[in-house]
């Protein structure tokens, strides 16, 4: 792969994106440019119009860049250009944390916890309940049933929390594209059935951040 180095003003942007940036993620990407430098190049074809990196050109130009490091694609028809900017933004998207490794790093990171795309205060609480927990199972060799659900609960408020983020991210997206899209609730036999036999001590959870589990896919719904 040969990398070469343009004006960022004789890249051009493409008319149509599969991908909205919102001004959230362009913020973080700029924590990161700024923090690393420009890490991966942008894509683009024999026009020099972008085909991945649309979000990494948009922070370089904001912050005063002349000059981006990118790679060159040649000879794909119209149809391989589309199907390579569906396919970057989607393959990115696939992976999943693995959660062992992200606790090792974040623990061995507890005095520098300022990492793009992240909250520092919610990893600094993530650090917190591992060592509530350990306190806990060094002081006892157990933990209490009343401890558990304590920690369960702060964890639980930390997750919606993040959760309230992404939500918050996705209603910039809705509002930068001007479209709204109905909310239709679909329930099957099985899951109005496990709603049913919901029993009362977990009804009056409800007003405490609490949740149940679906009984088709495992996923948590709070109440």
């Amino acid at each position: 792969m040969k990398i070469i180095t343009m004006d960022v003003t004789d890249i051009n942007i493409p008319e149509r994106n599969t991908r909205i940036h919102t001004k959230k993620q362009i913020e973080e990407f700029k924590r990161s440019v700024n923090m690393f430098g420009q890490i991966r190049p942008i894509v683009v074809d024999e026009n020099n119009t972008i085909l991945c990196g649309n979000g990494l050109y948009e922070t370089l130009c904001s912050l005063g860049y002349k000059t981006a490091d990118v790679y060159k694609v040649t000879g794909l028809s119209e149809n391989q250009k589309k199907k390579l900017m569906i396919a970057d933004n989607k393959i990115y998207g696939l992976g999943i944390d693995d959660i062992d490794v992200f606790d090792q790093f974040i623990n061995e990171l507890r005095d520098d916890l300022d990492i793009p795309g992240y909250d520092e205060s919610v990893l600094q609480s993530m650090i917190a309940d591992a060592e509530e927990i350990t306190e806990e199972v060094c002081k006892y060799g157990i933990i209490s049933e009343d401890i558990a659900h304590k920690l369960i609960k702060n964890h639980d408020k930390k997750e919606e929390k993040m959760l309230r983020g992404n939500l918050q991210e996705e209603n910039n997206i809705s509002e930068s594209t001007q479209y709204q899209q109905p909310y239709t609730e679909k329930t099957d036999s099985n899951t109005e059935q496990f709603f049913e036999n919901t029993t009362t001590e977990d009804k009056k959870q409800k007003n405490n951040g609490a949740y149940i589990i679906c009984p088709d896919c495992g996923c948590k719904i709070w109440l």
